[in-house]
């Protein structure tokens, strides 16, 4: 896919991004050592934290084990047949690891266990915004396989040895891209920081192709956009909301403002979400005193997220949202909309409204799980609705087939000039 093309699409679909994992709106909880209280005979008791009355109480519940003698015997007896049978050797701990596993593929698709290593990634680069790796977003198409770069990070290791923007991506070391999905090859992409990986790339200009030698670096995602349009428009693109989101958009707000900015749009299109943390304190930054966003649990136990106004946004705001703006994204949209701080332009959003924690283990270990719903600050729960935008307006490339991606040519951001330039 050429450069052009993929920027032409970008805001069609979710783009797969090559230096981060898609994460969901989450809020980052440890796992209490003190939480479990004892085991008695086939019963587990819990310690939990409720509301009744309008008071907090603690209660202690009591559910039946899951593991009870008929079940830890079919378990070990599959495991022992496996270990008899399987054509090969077969990683014991794996095996293990596949029942902490199953008990989240029970829930829901947000749901997950993670082994020591993939909660120590998931800290490192989803939740803190930062990684080590090469510093390209990459896409997959989804018939070829082909990974192609999007985007390269300024002071990257892919910048210094020459990789662009529609660069296709066919190895790294001895990983050909074609044969895994995109997640896992990224994975060969990172690792620790100074350790060196061979990339082999094709360059559709000069159909040639390069083996190039990185060296990893520690990099901070890059999540925020920003530039200039005219009539002195602001333009703000948030593509994640991580622990570094927050410090980047007030740097490009502070940026727009320097250059005389009067009317903003933020584009969240494709966002897929984040954290919490992220998104509301962004949201102090536009959304006057009052309410952002809540969350419930099935305890009712409630967590409100406020604005102190204190920084609320003085001039007219468009958000650009889509069908994969969800989770984070569409707690911006609907506390934008709900407070009637601005005009929400583009397609109906995914329909997130439920919220995750995430657990740390005893032993390194973690888990994600979806403990709550969230509600807009009018007490509506967007959980497979989504949320409709004030405008409707599907994505249209308004250039030809030889033009490469422009803001003038993307009808959505036209229309969003349109409507900045009527309220002013």
């Amino acid at each position: 896919m050429e450069e052009k093309d993929l920027q032409k699409t970008m805001y069609r679909k979710g783009m797969r991004r090559g230096i981060i994992g898609t994460i969901i709106v989450c809020a980052v909880l440890v796992f209490a050592g003190g939480m479990f209280l004892n085991h008695s005979g086939s019963k587990t008791r819990i310690r939990v934290q409720a509301t009744e009355d309008g008071k907090q109480v603690t209660k202690v519940l009591s559910y039946d084990s899951l593991l009870d003698q008929s079940t830890v015997d079919k378990i070990n007896y599959l495991a022992a047949d496996i270990q008899a049978n399987y054509y090969e050797d077969v990683d014991v701990d794996a095996m293990k690891e596949g029942l902490y596993q199953g008990l989240f593929n029970a829930l829901d698709q947000y749901s997950q266990y993670f082994t020591k290593e993939e909660y120590d990634e998931l800290m490192k680069s989803d939740v803190s915004g930062s990684y080590s790796g090469i510093g390209a977003t990459l896409n997959q198409n989804s018939d070829t396989k082909q990974v192609t770069v999007v985007s390269v990070q300024d002071g990257s290791p892919a910048q210094e040895a020459g990789i662009q923007a529609g660069d296709v991506i066919v190895k790294a070391d001895d990983y050909t891209a074609a044969d895994m999905e995109l997640s896992e090859f990224v994975s060969h992409l990172k690792g620790e920081e100074g350790t060196k990986v061979t990339v082999q790339i094709y360059r559709s200009s000069d159909h040639s192709y390069k083996d190039l030698t990185l060296t990893r670096k520690s990099l901070e995602i890059k999540t925020v956009d920003s530039q200039m349009l005219e009539n002195n428009v602001g333009y703000i693109r948030i593509t994640e909301f991580v622990q570094t989101t927050t410090g980047q958009f007030e740097t490009a707000l502070d940026d727009l403002k320097a250059q005389g900015m009067t009317s903003l749009i933020v584009d969240l299109r494709s966002n897929p979400g984040g954290l919490v943390s992220s998104v509301t304190d962004i949201l102090q930054n536009i959304i006057p005193k009052g309410m952002i966003v809540y969350t419930e649990d099935k305890y009712n136990n409630r967590n409100e997220y406020q604005s102190t106004g204190e920084k609320q946004l003085d001039m007219p705001l468009v958000v650009l949202v889509n069908e994969n703006s969800a989770s984070a994204s569409e707690i911006f949209a609907g506390a934008v909309k709900d407070r009637q701080c601005g005009t929400l332009i583009g397609t109906t959003t995914f329909g997130k409204g439920i919220v995750q924690g995430i657990q740390n283990l005893s032993d390194g270990s973690g888990a994600k799980m979806t403990t709550s719903r969230y509600y807009t600050p009018n007490g509506v729960c967007i959980q497979g609705k989504g949320i409709e935008p004030d405008i409707t307006l599907e994505y249209q490339f308004l250039g030809n087939d030889n033009q490469a991606y422009s803001y003038s040519l993307d009808n959505q951001i036209q229309k969003a000039l349109e409507v900045l330039k009527d309220q002013k």
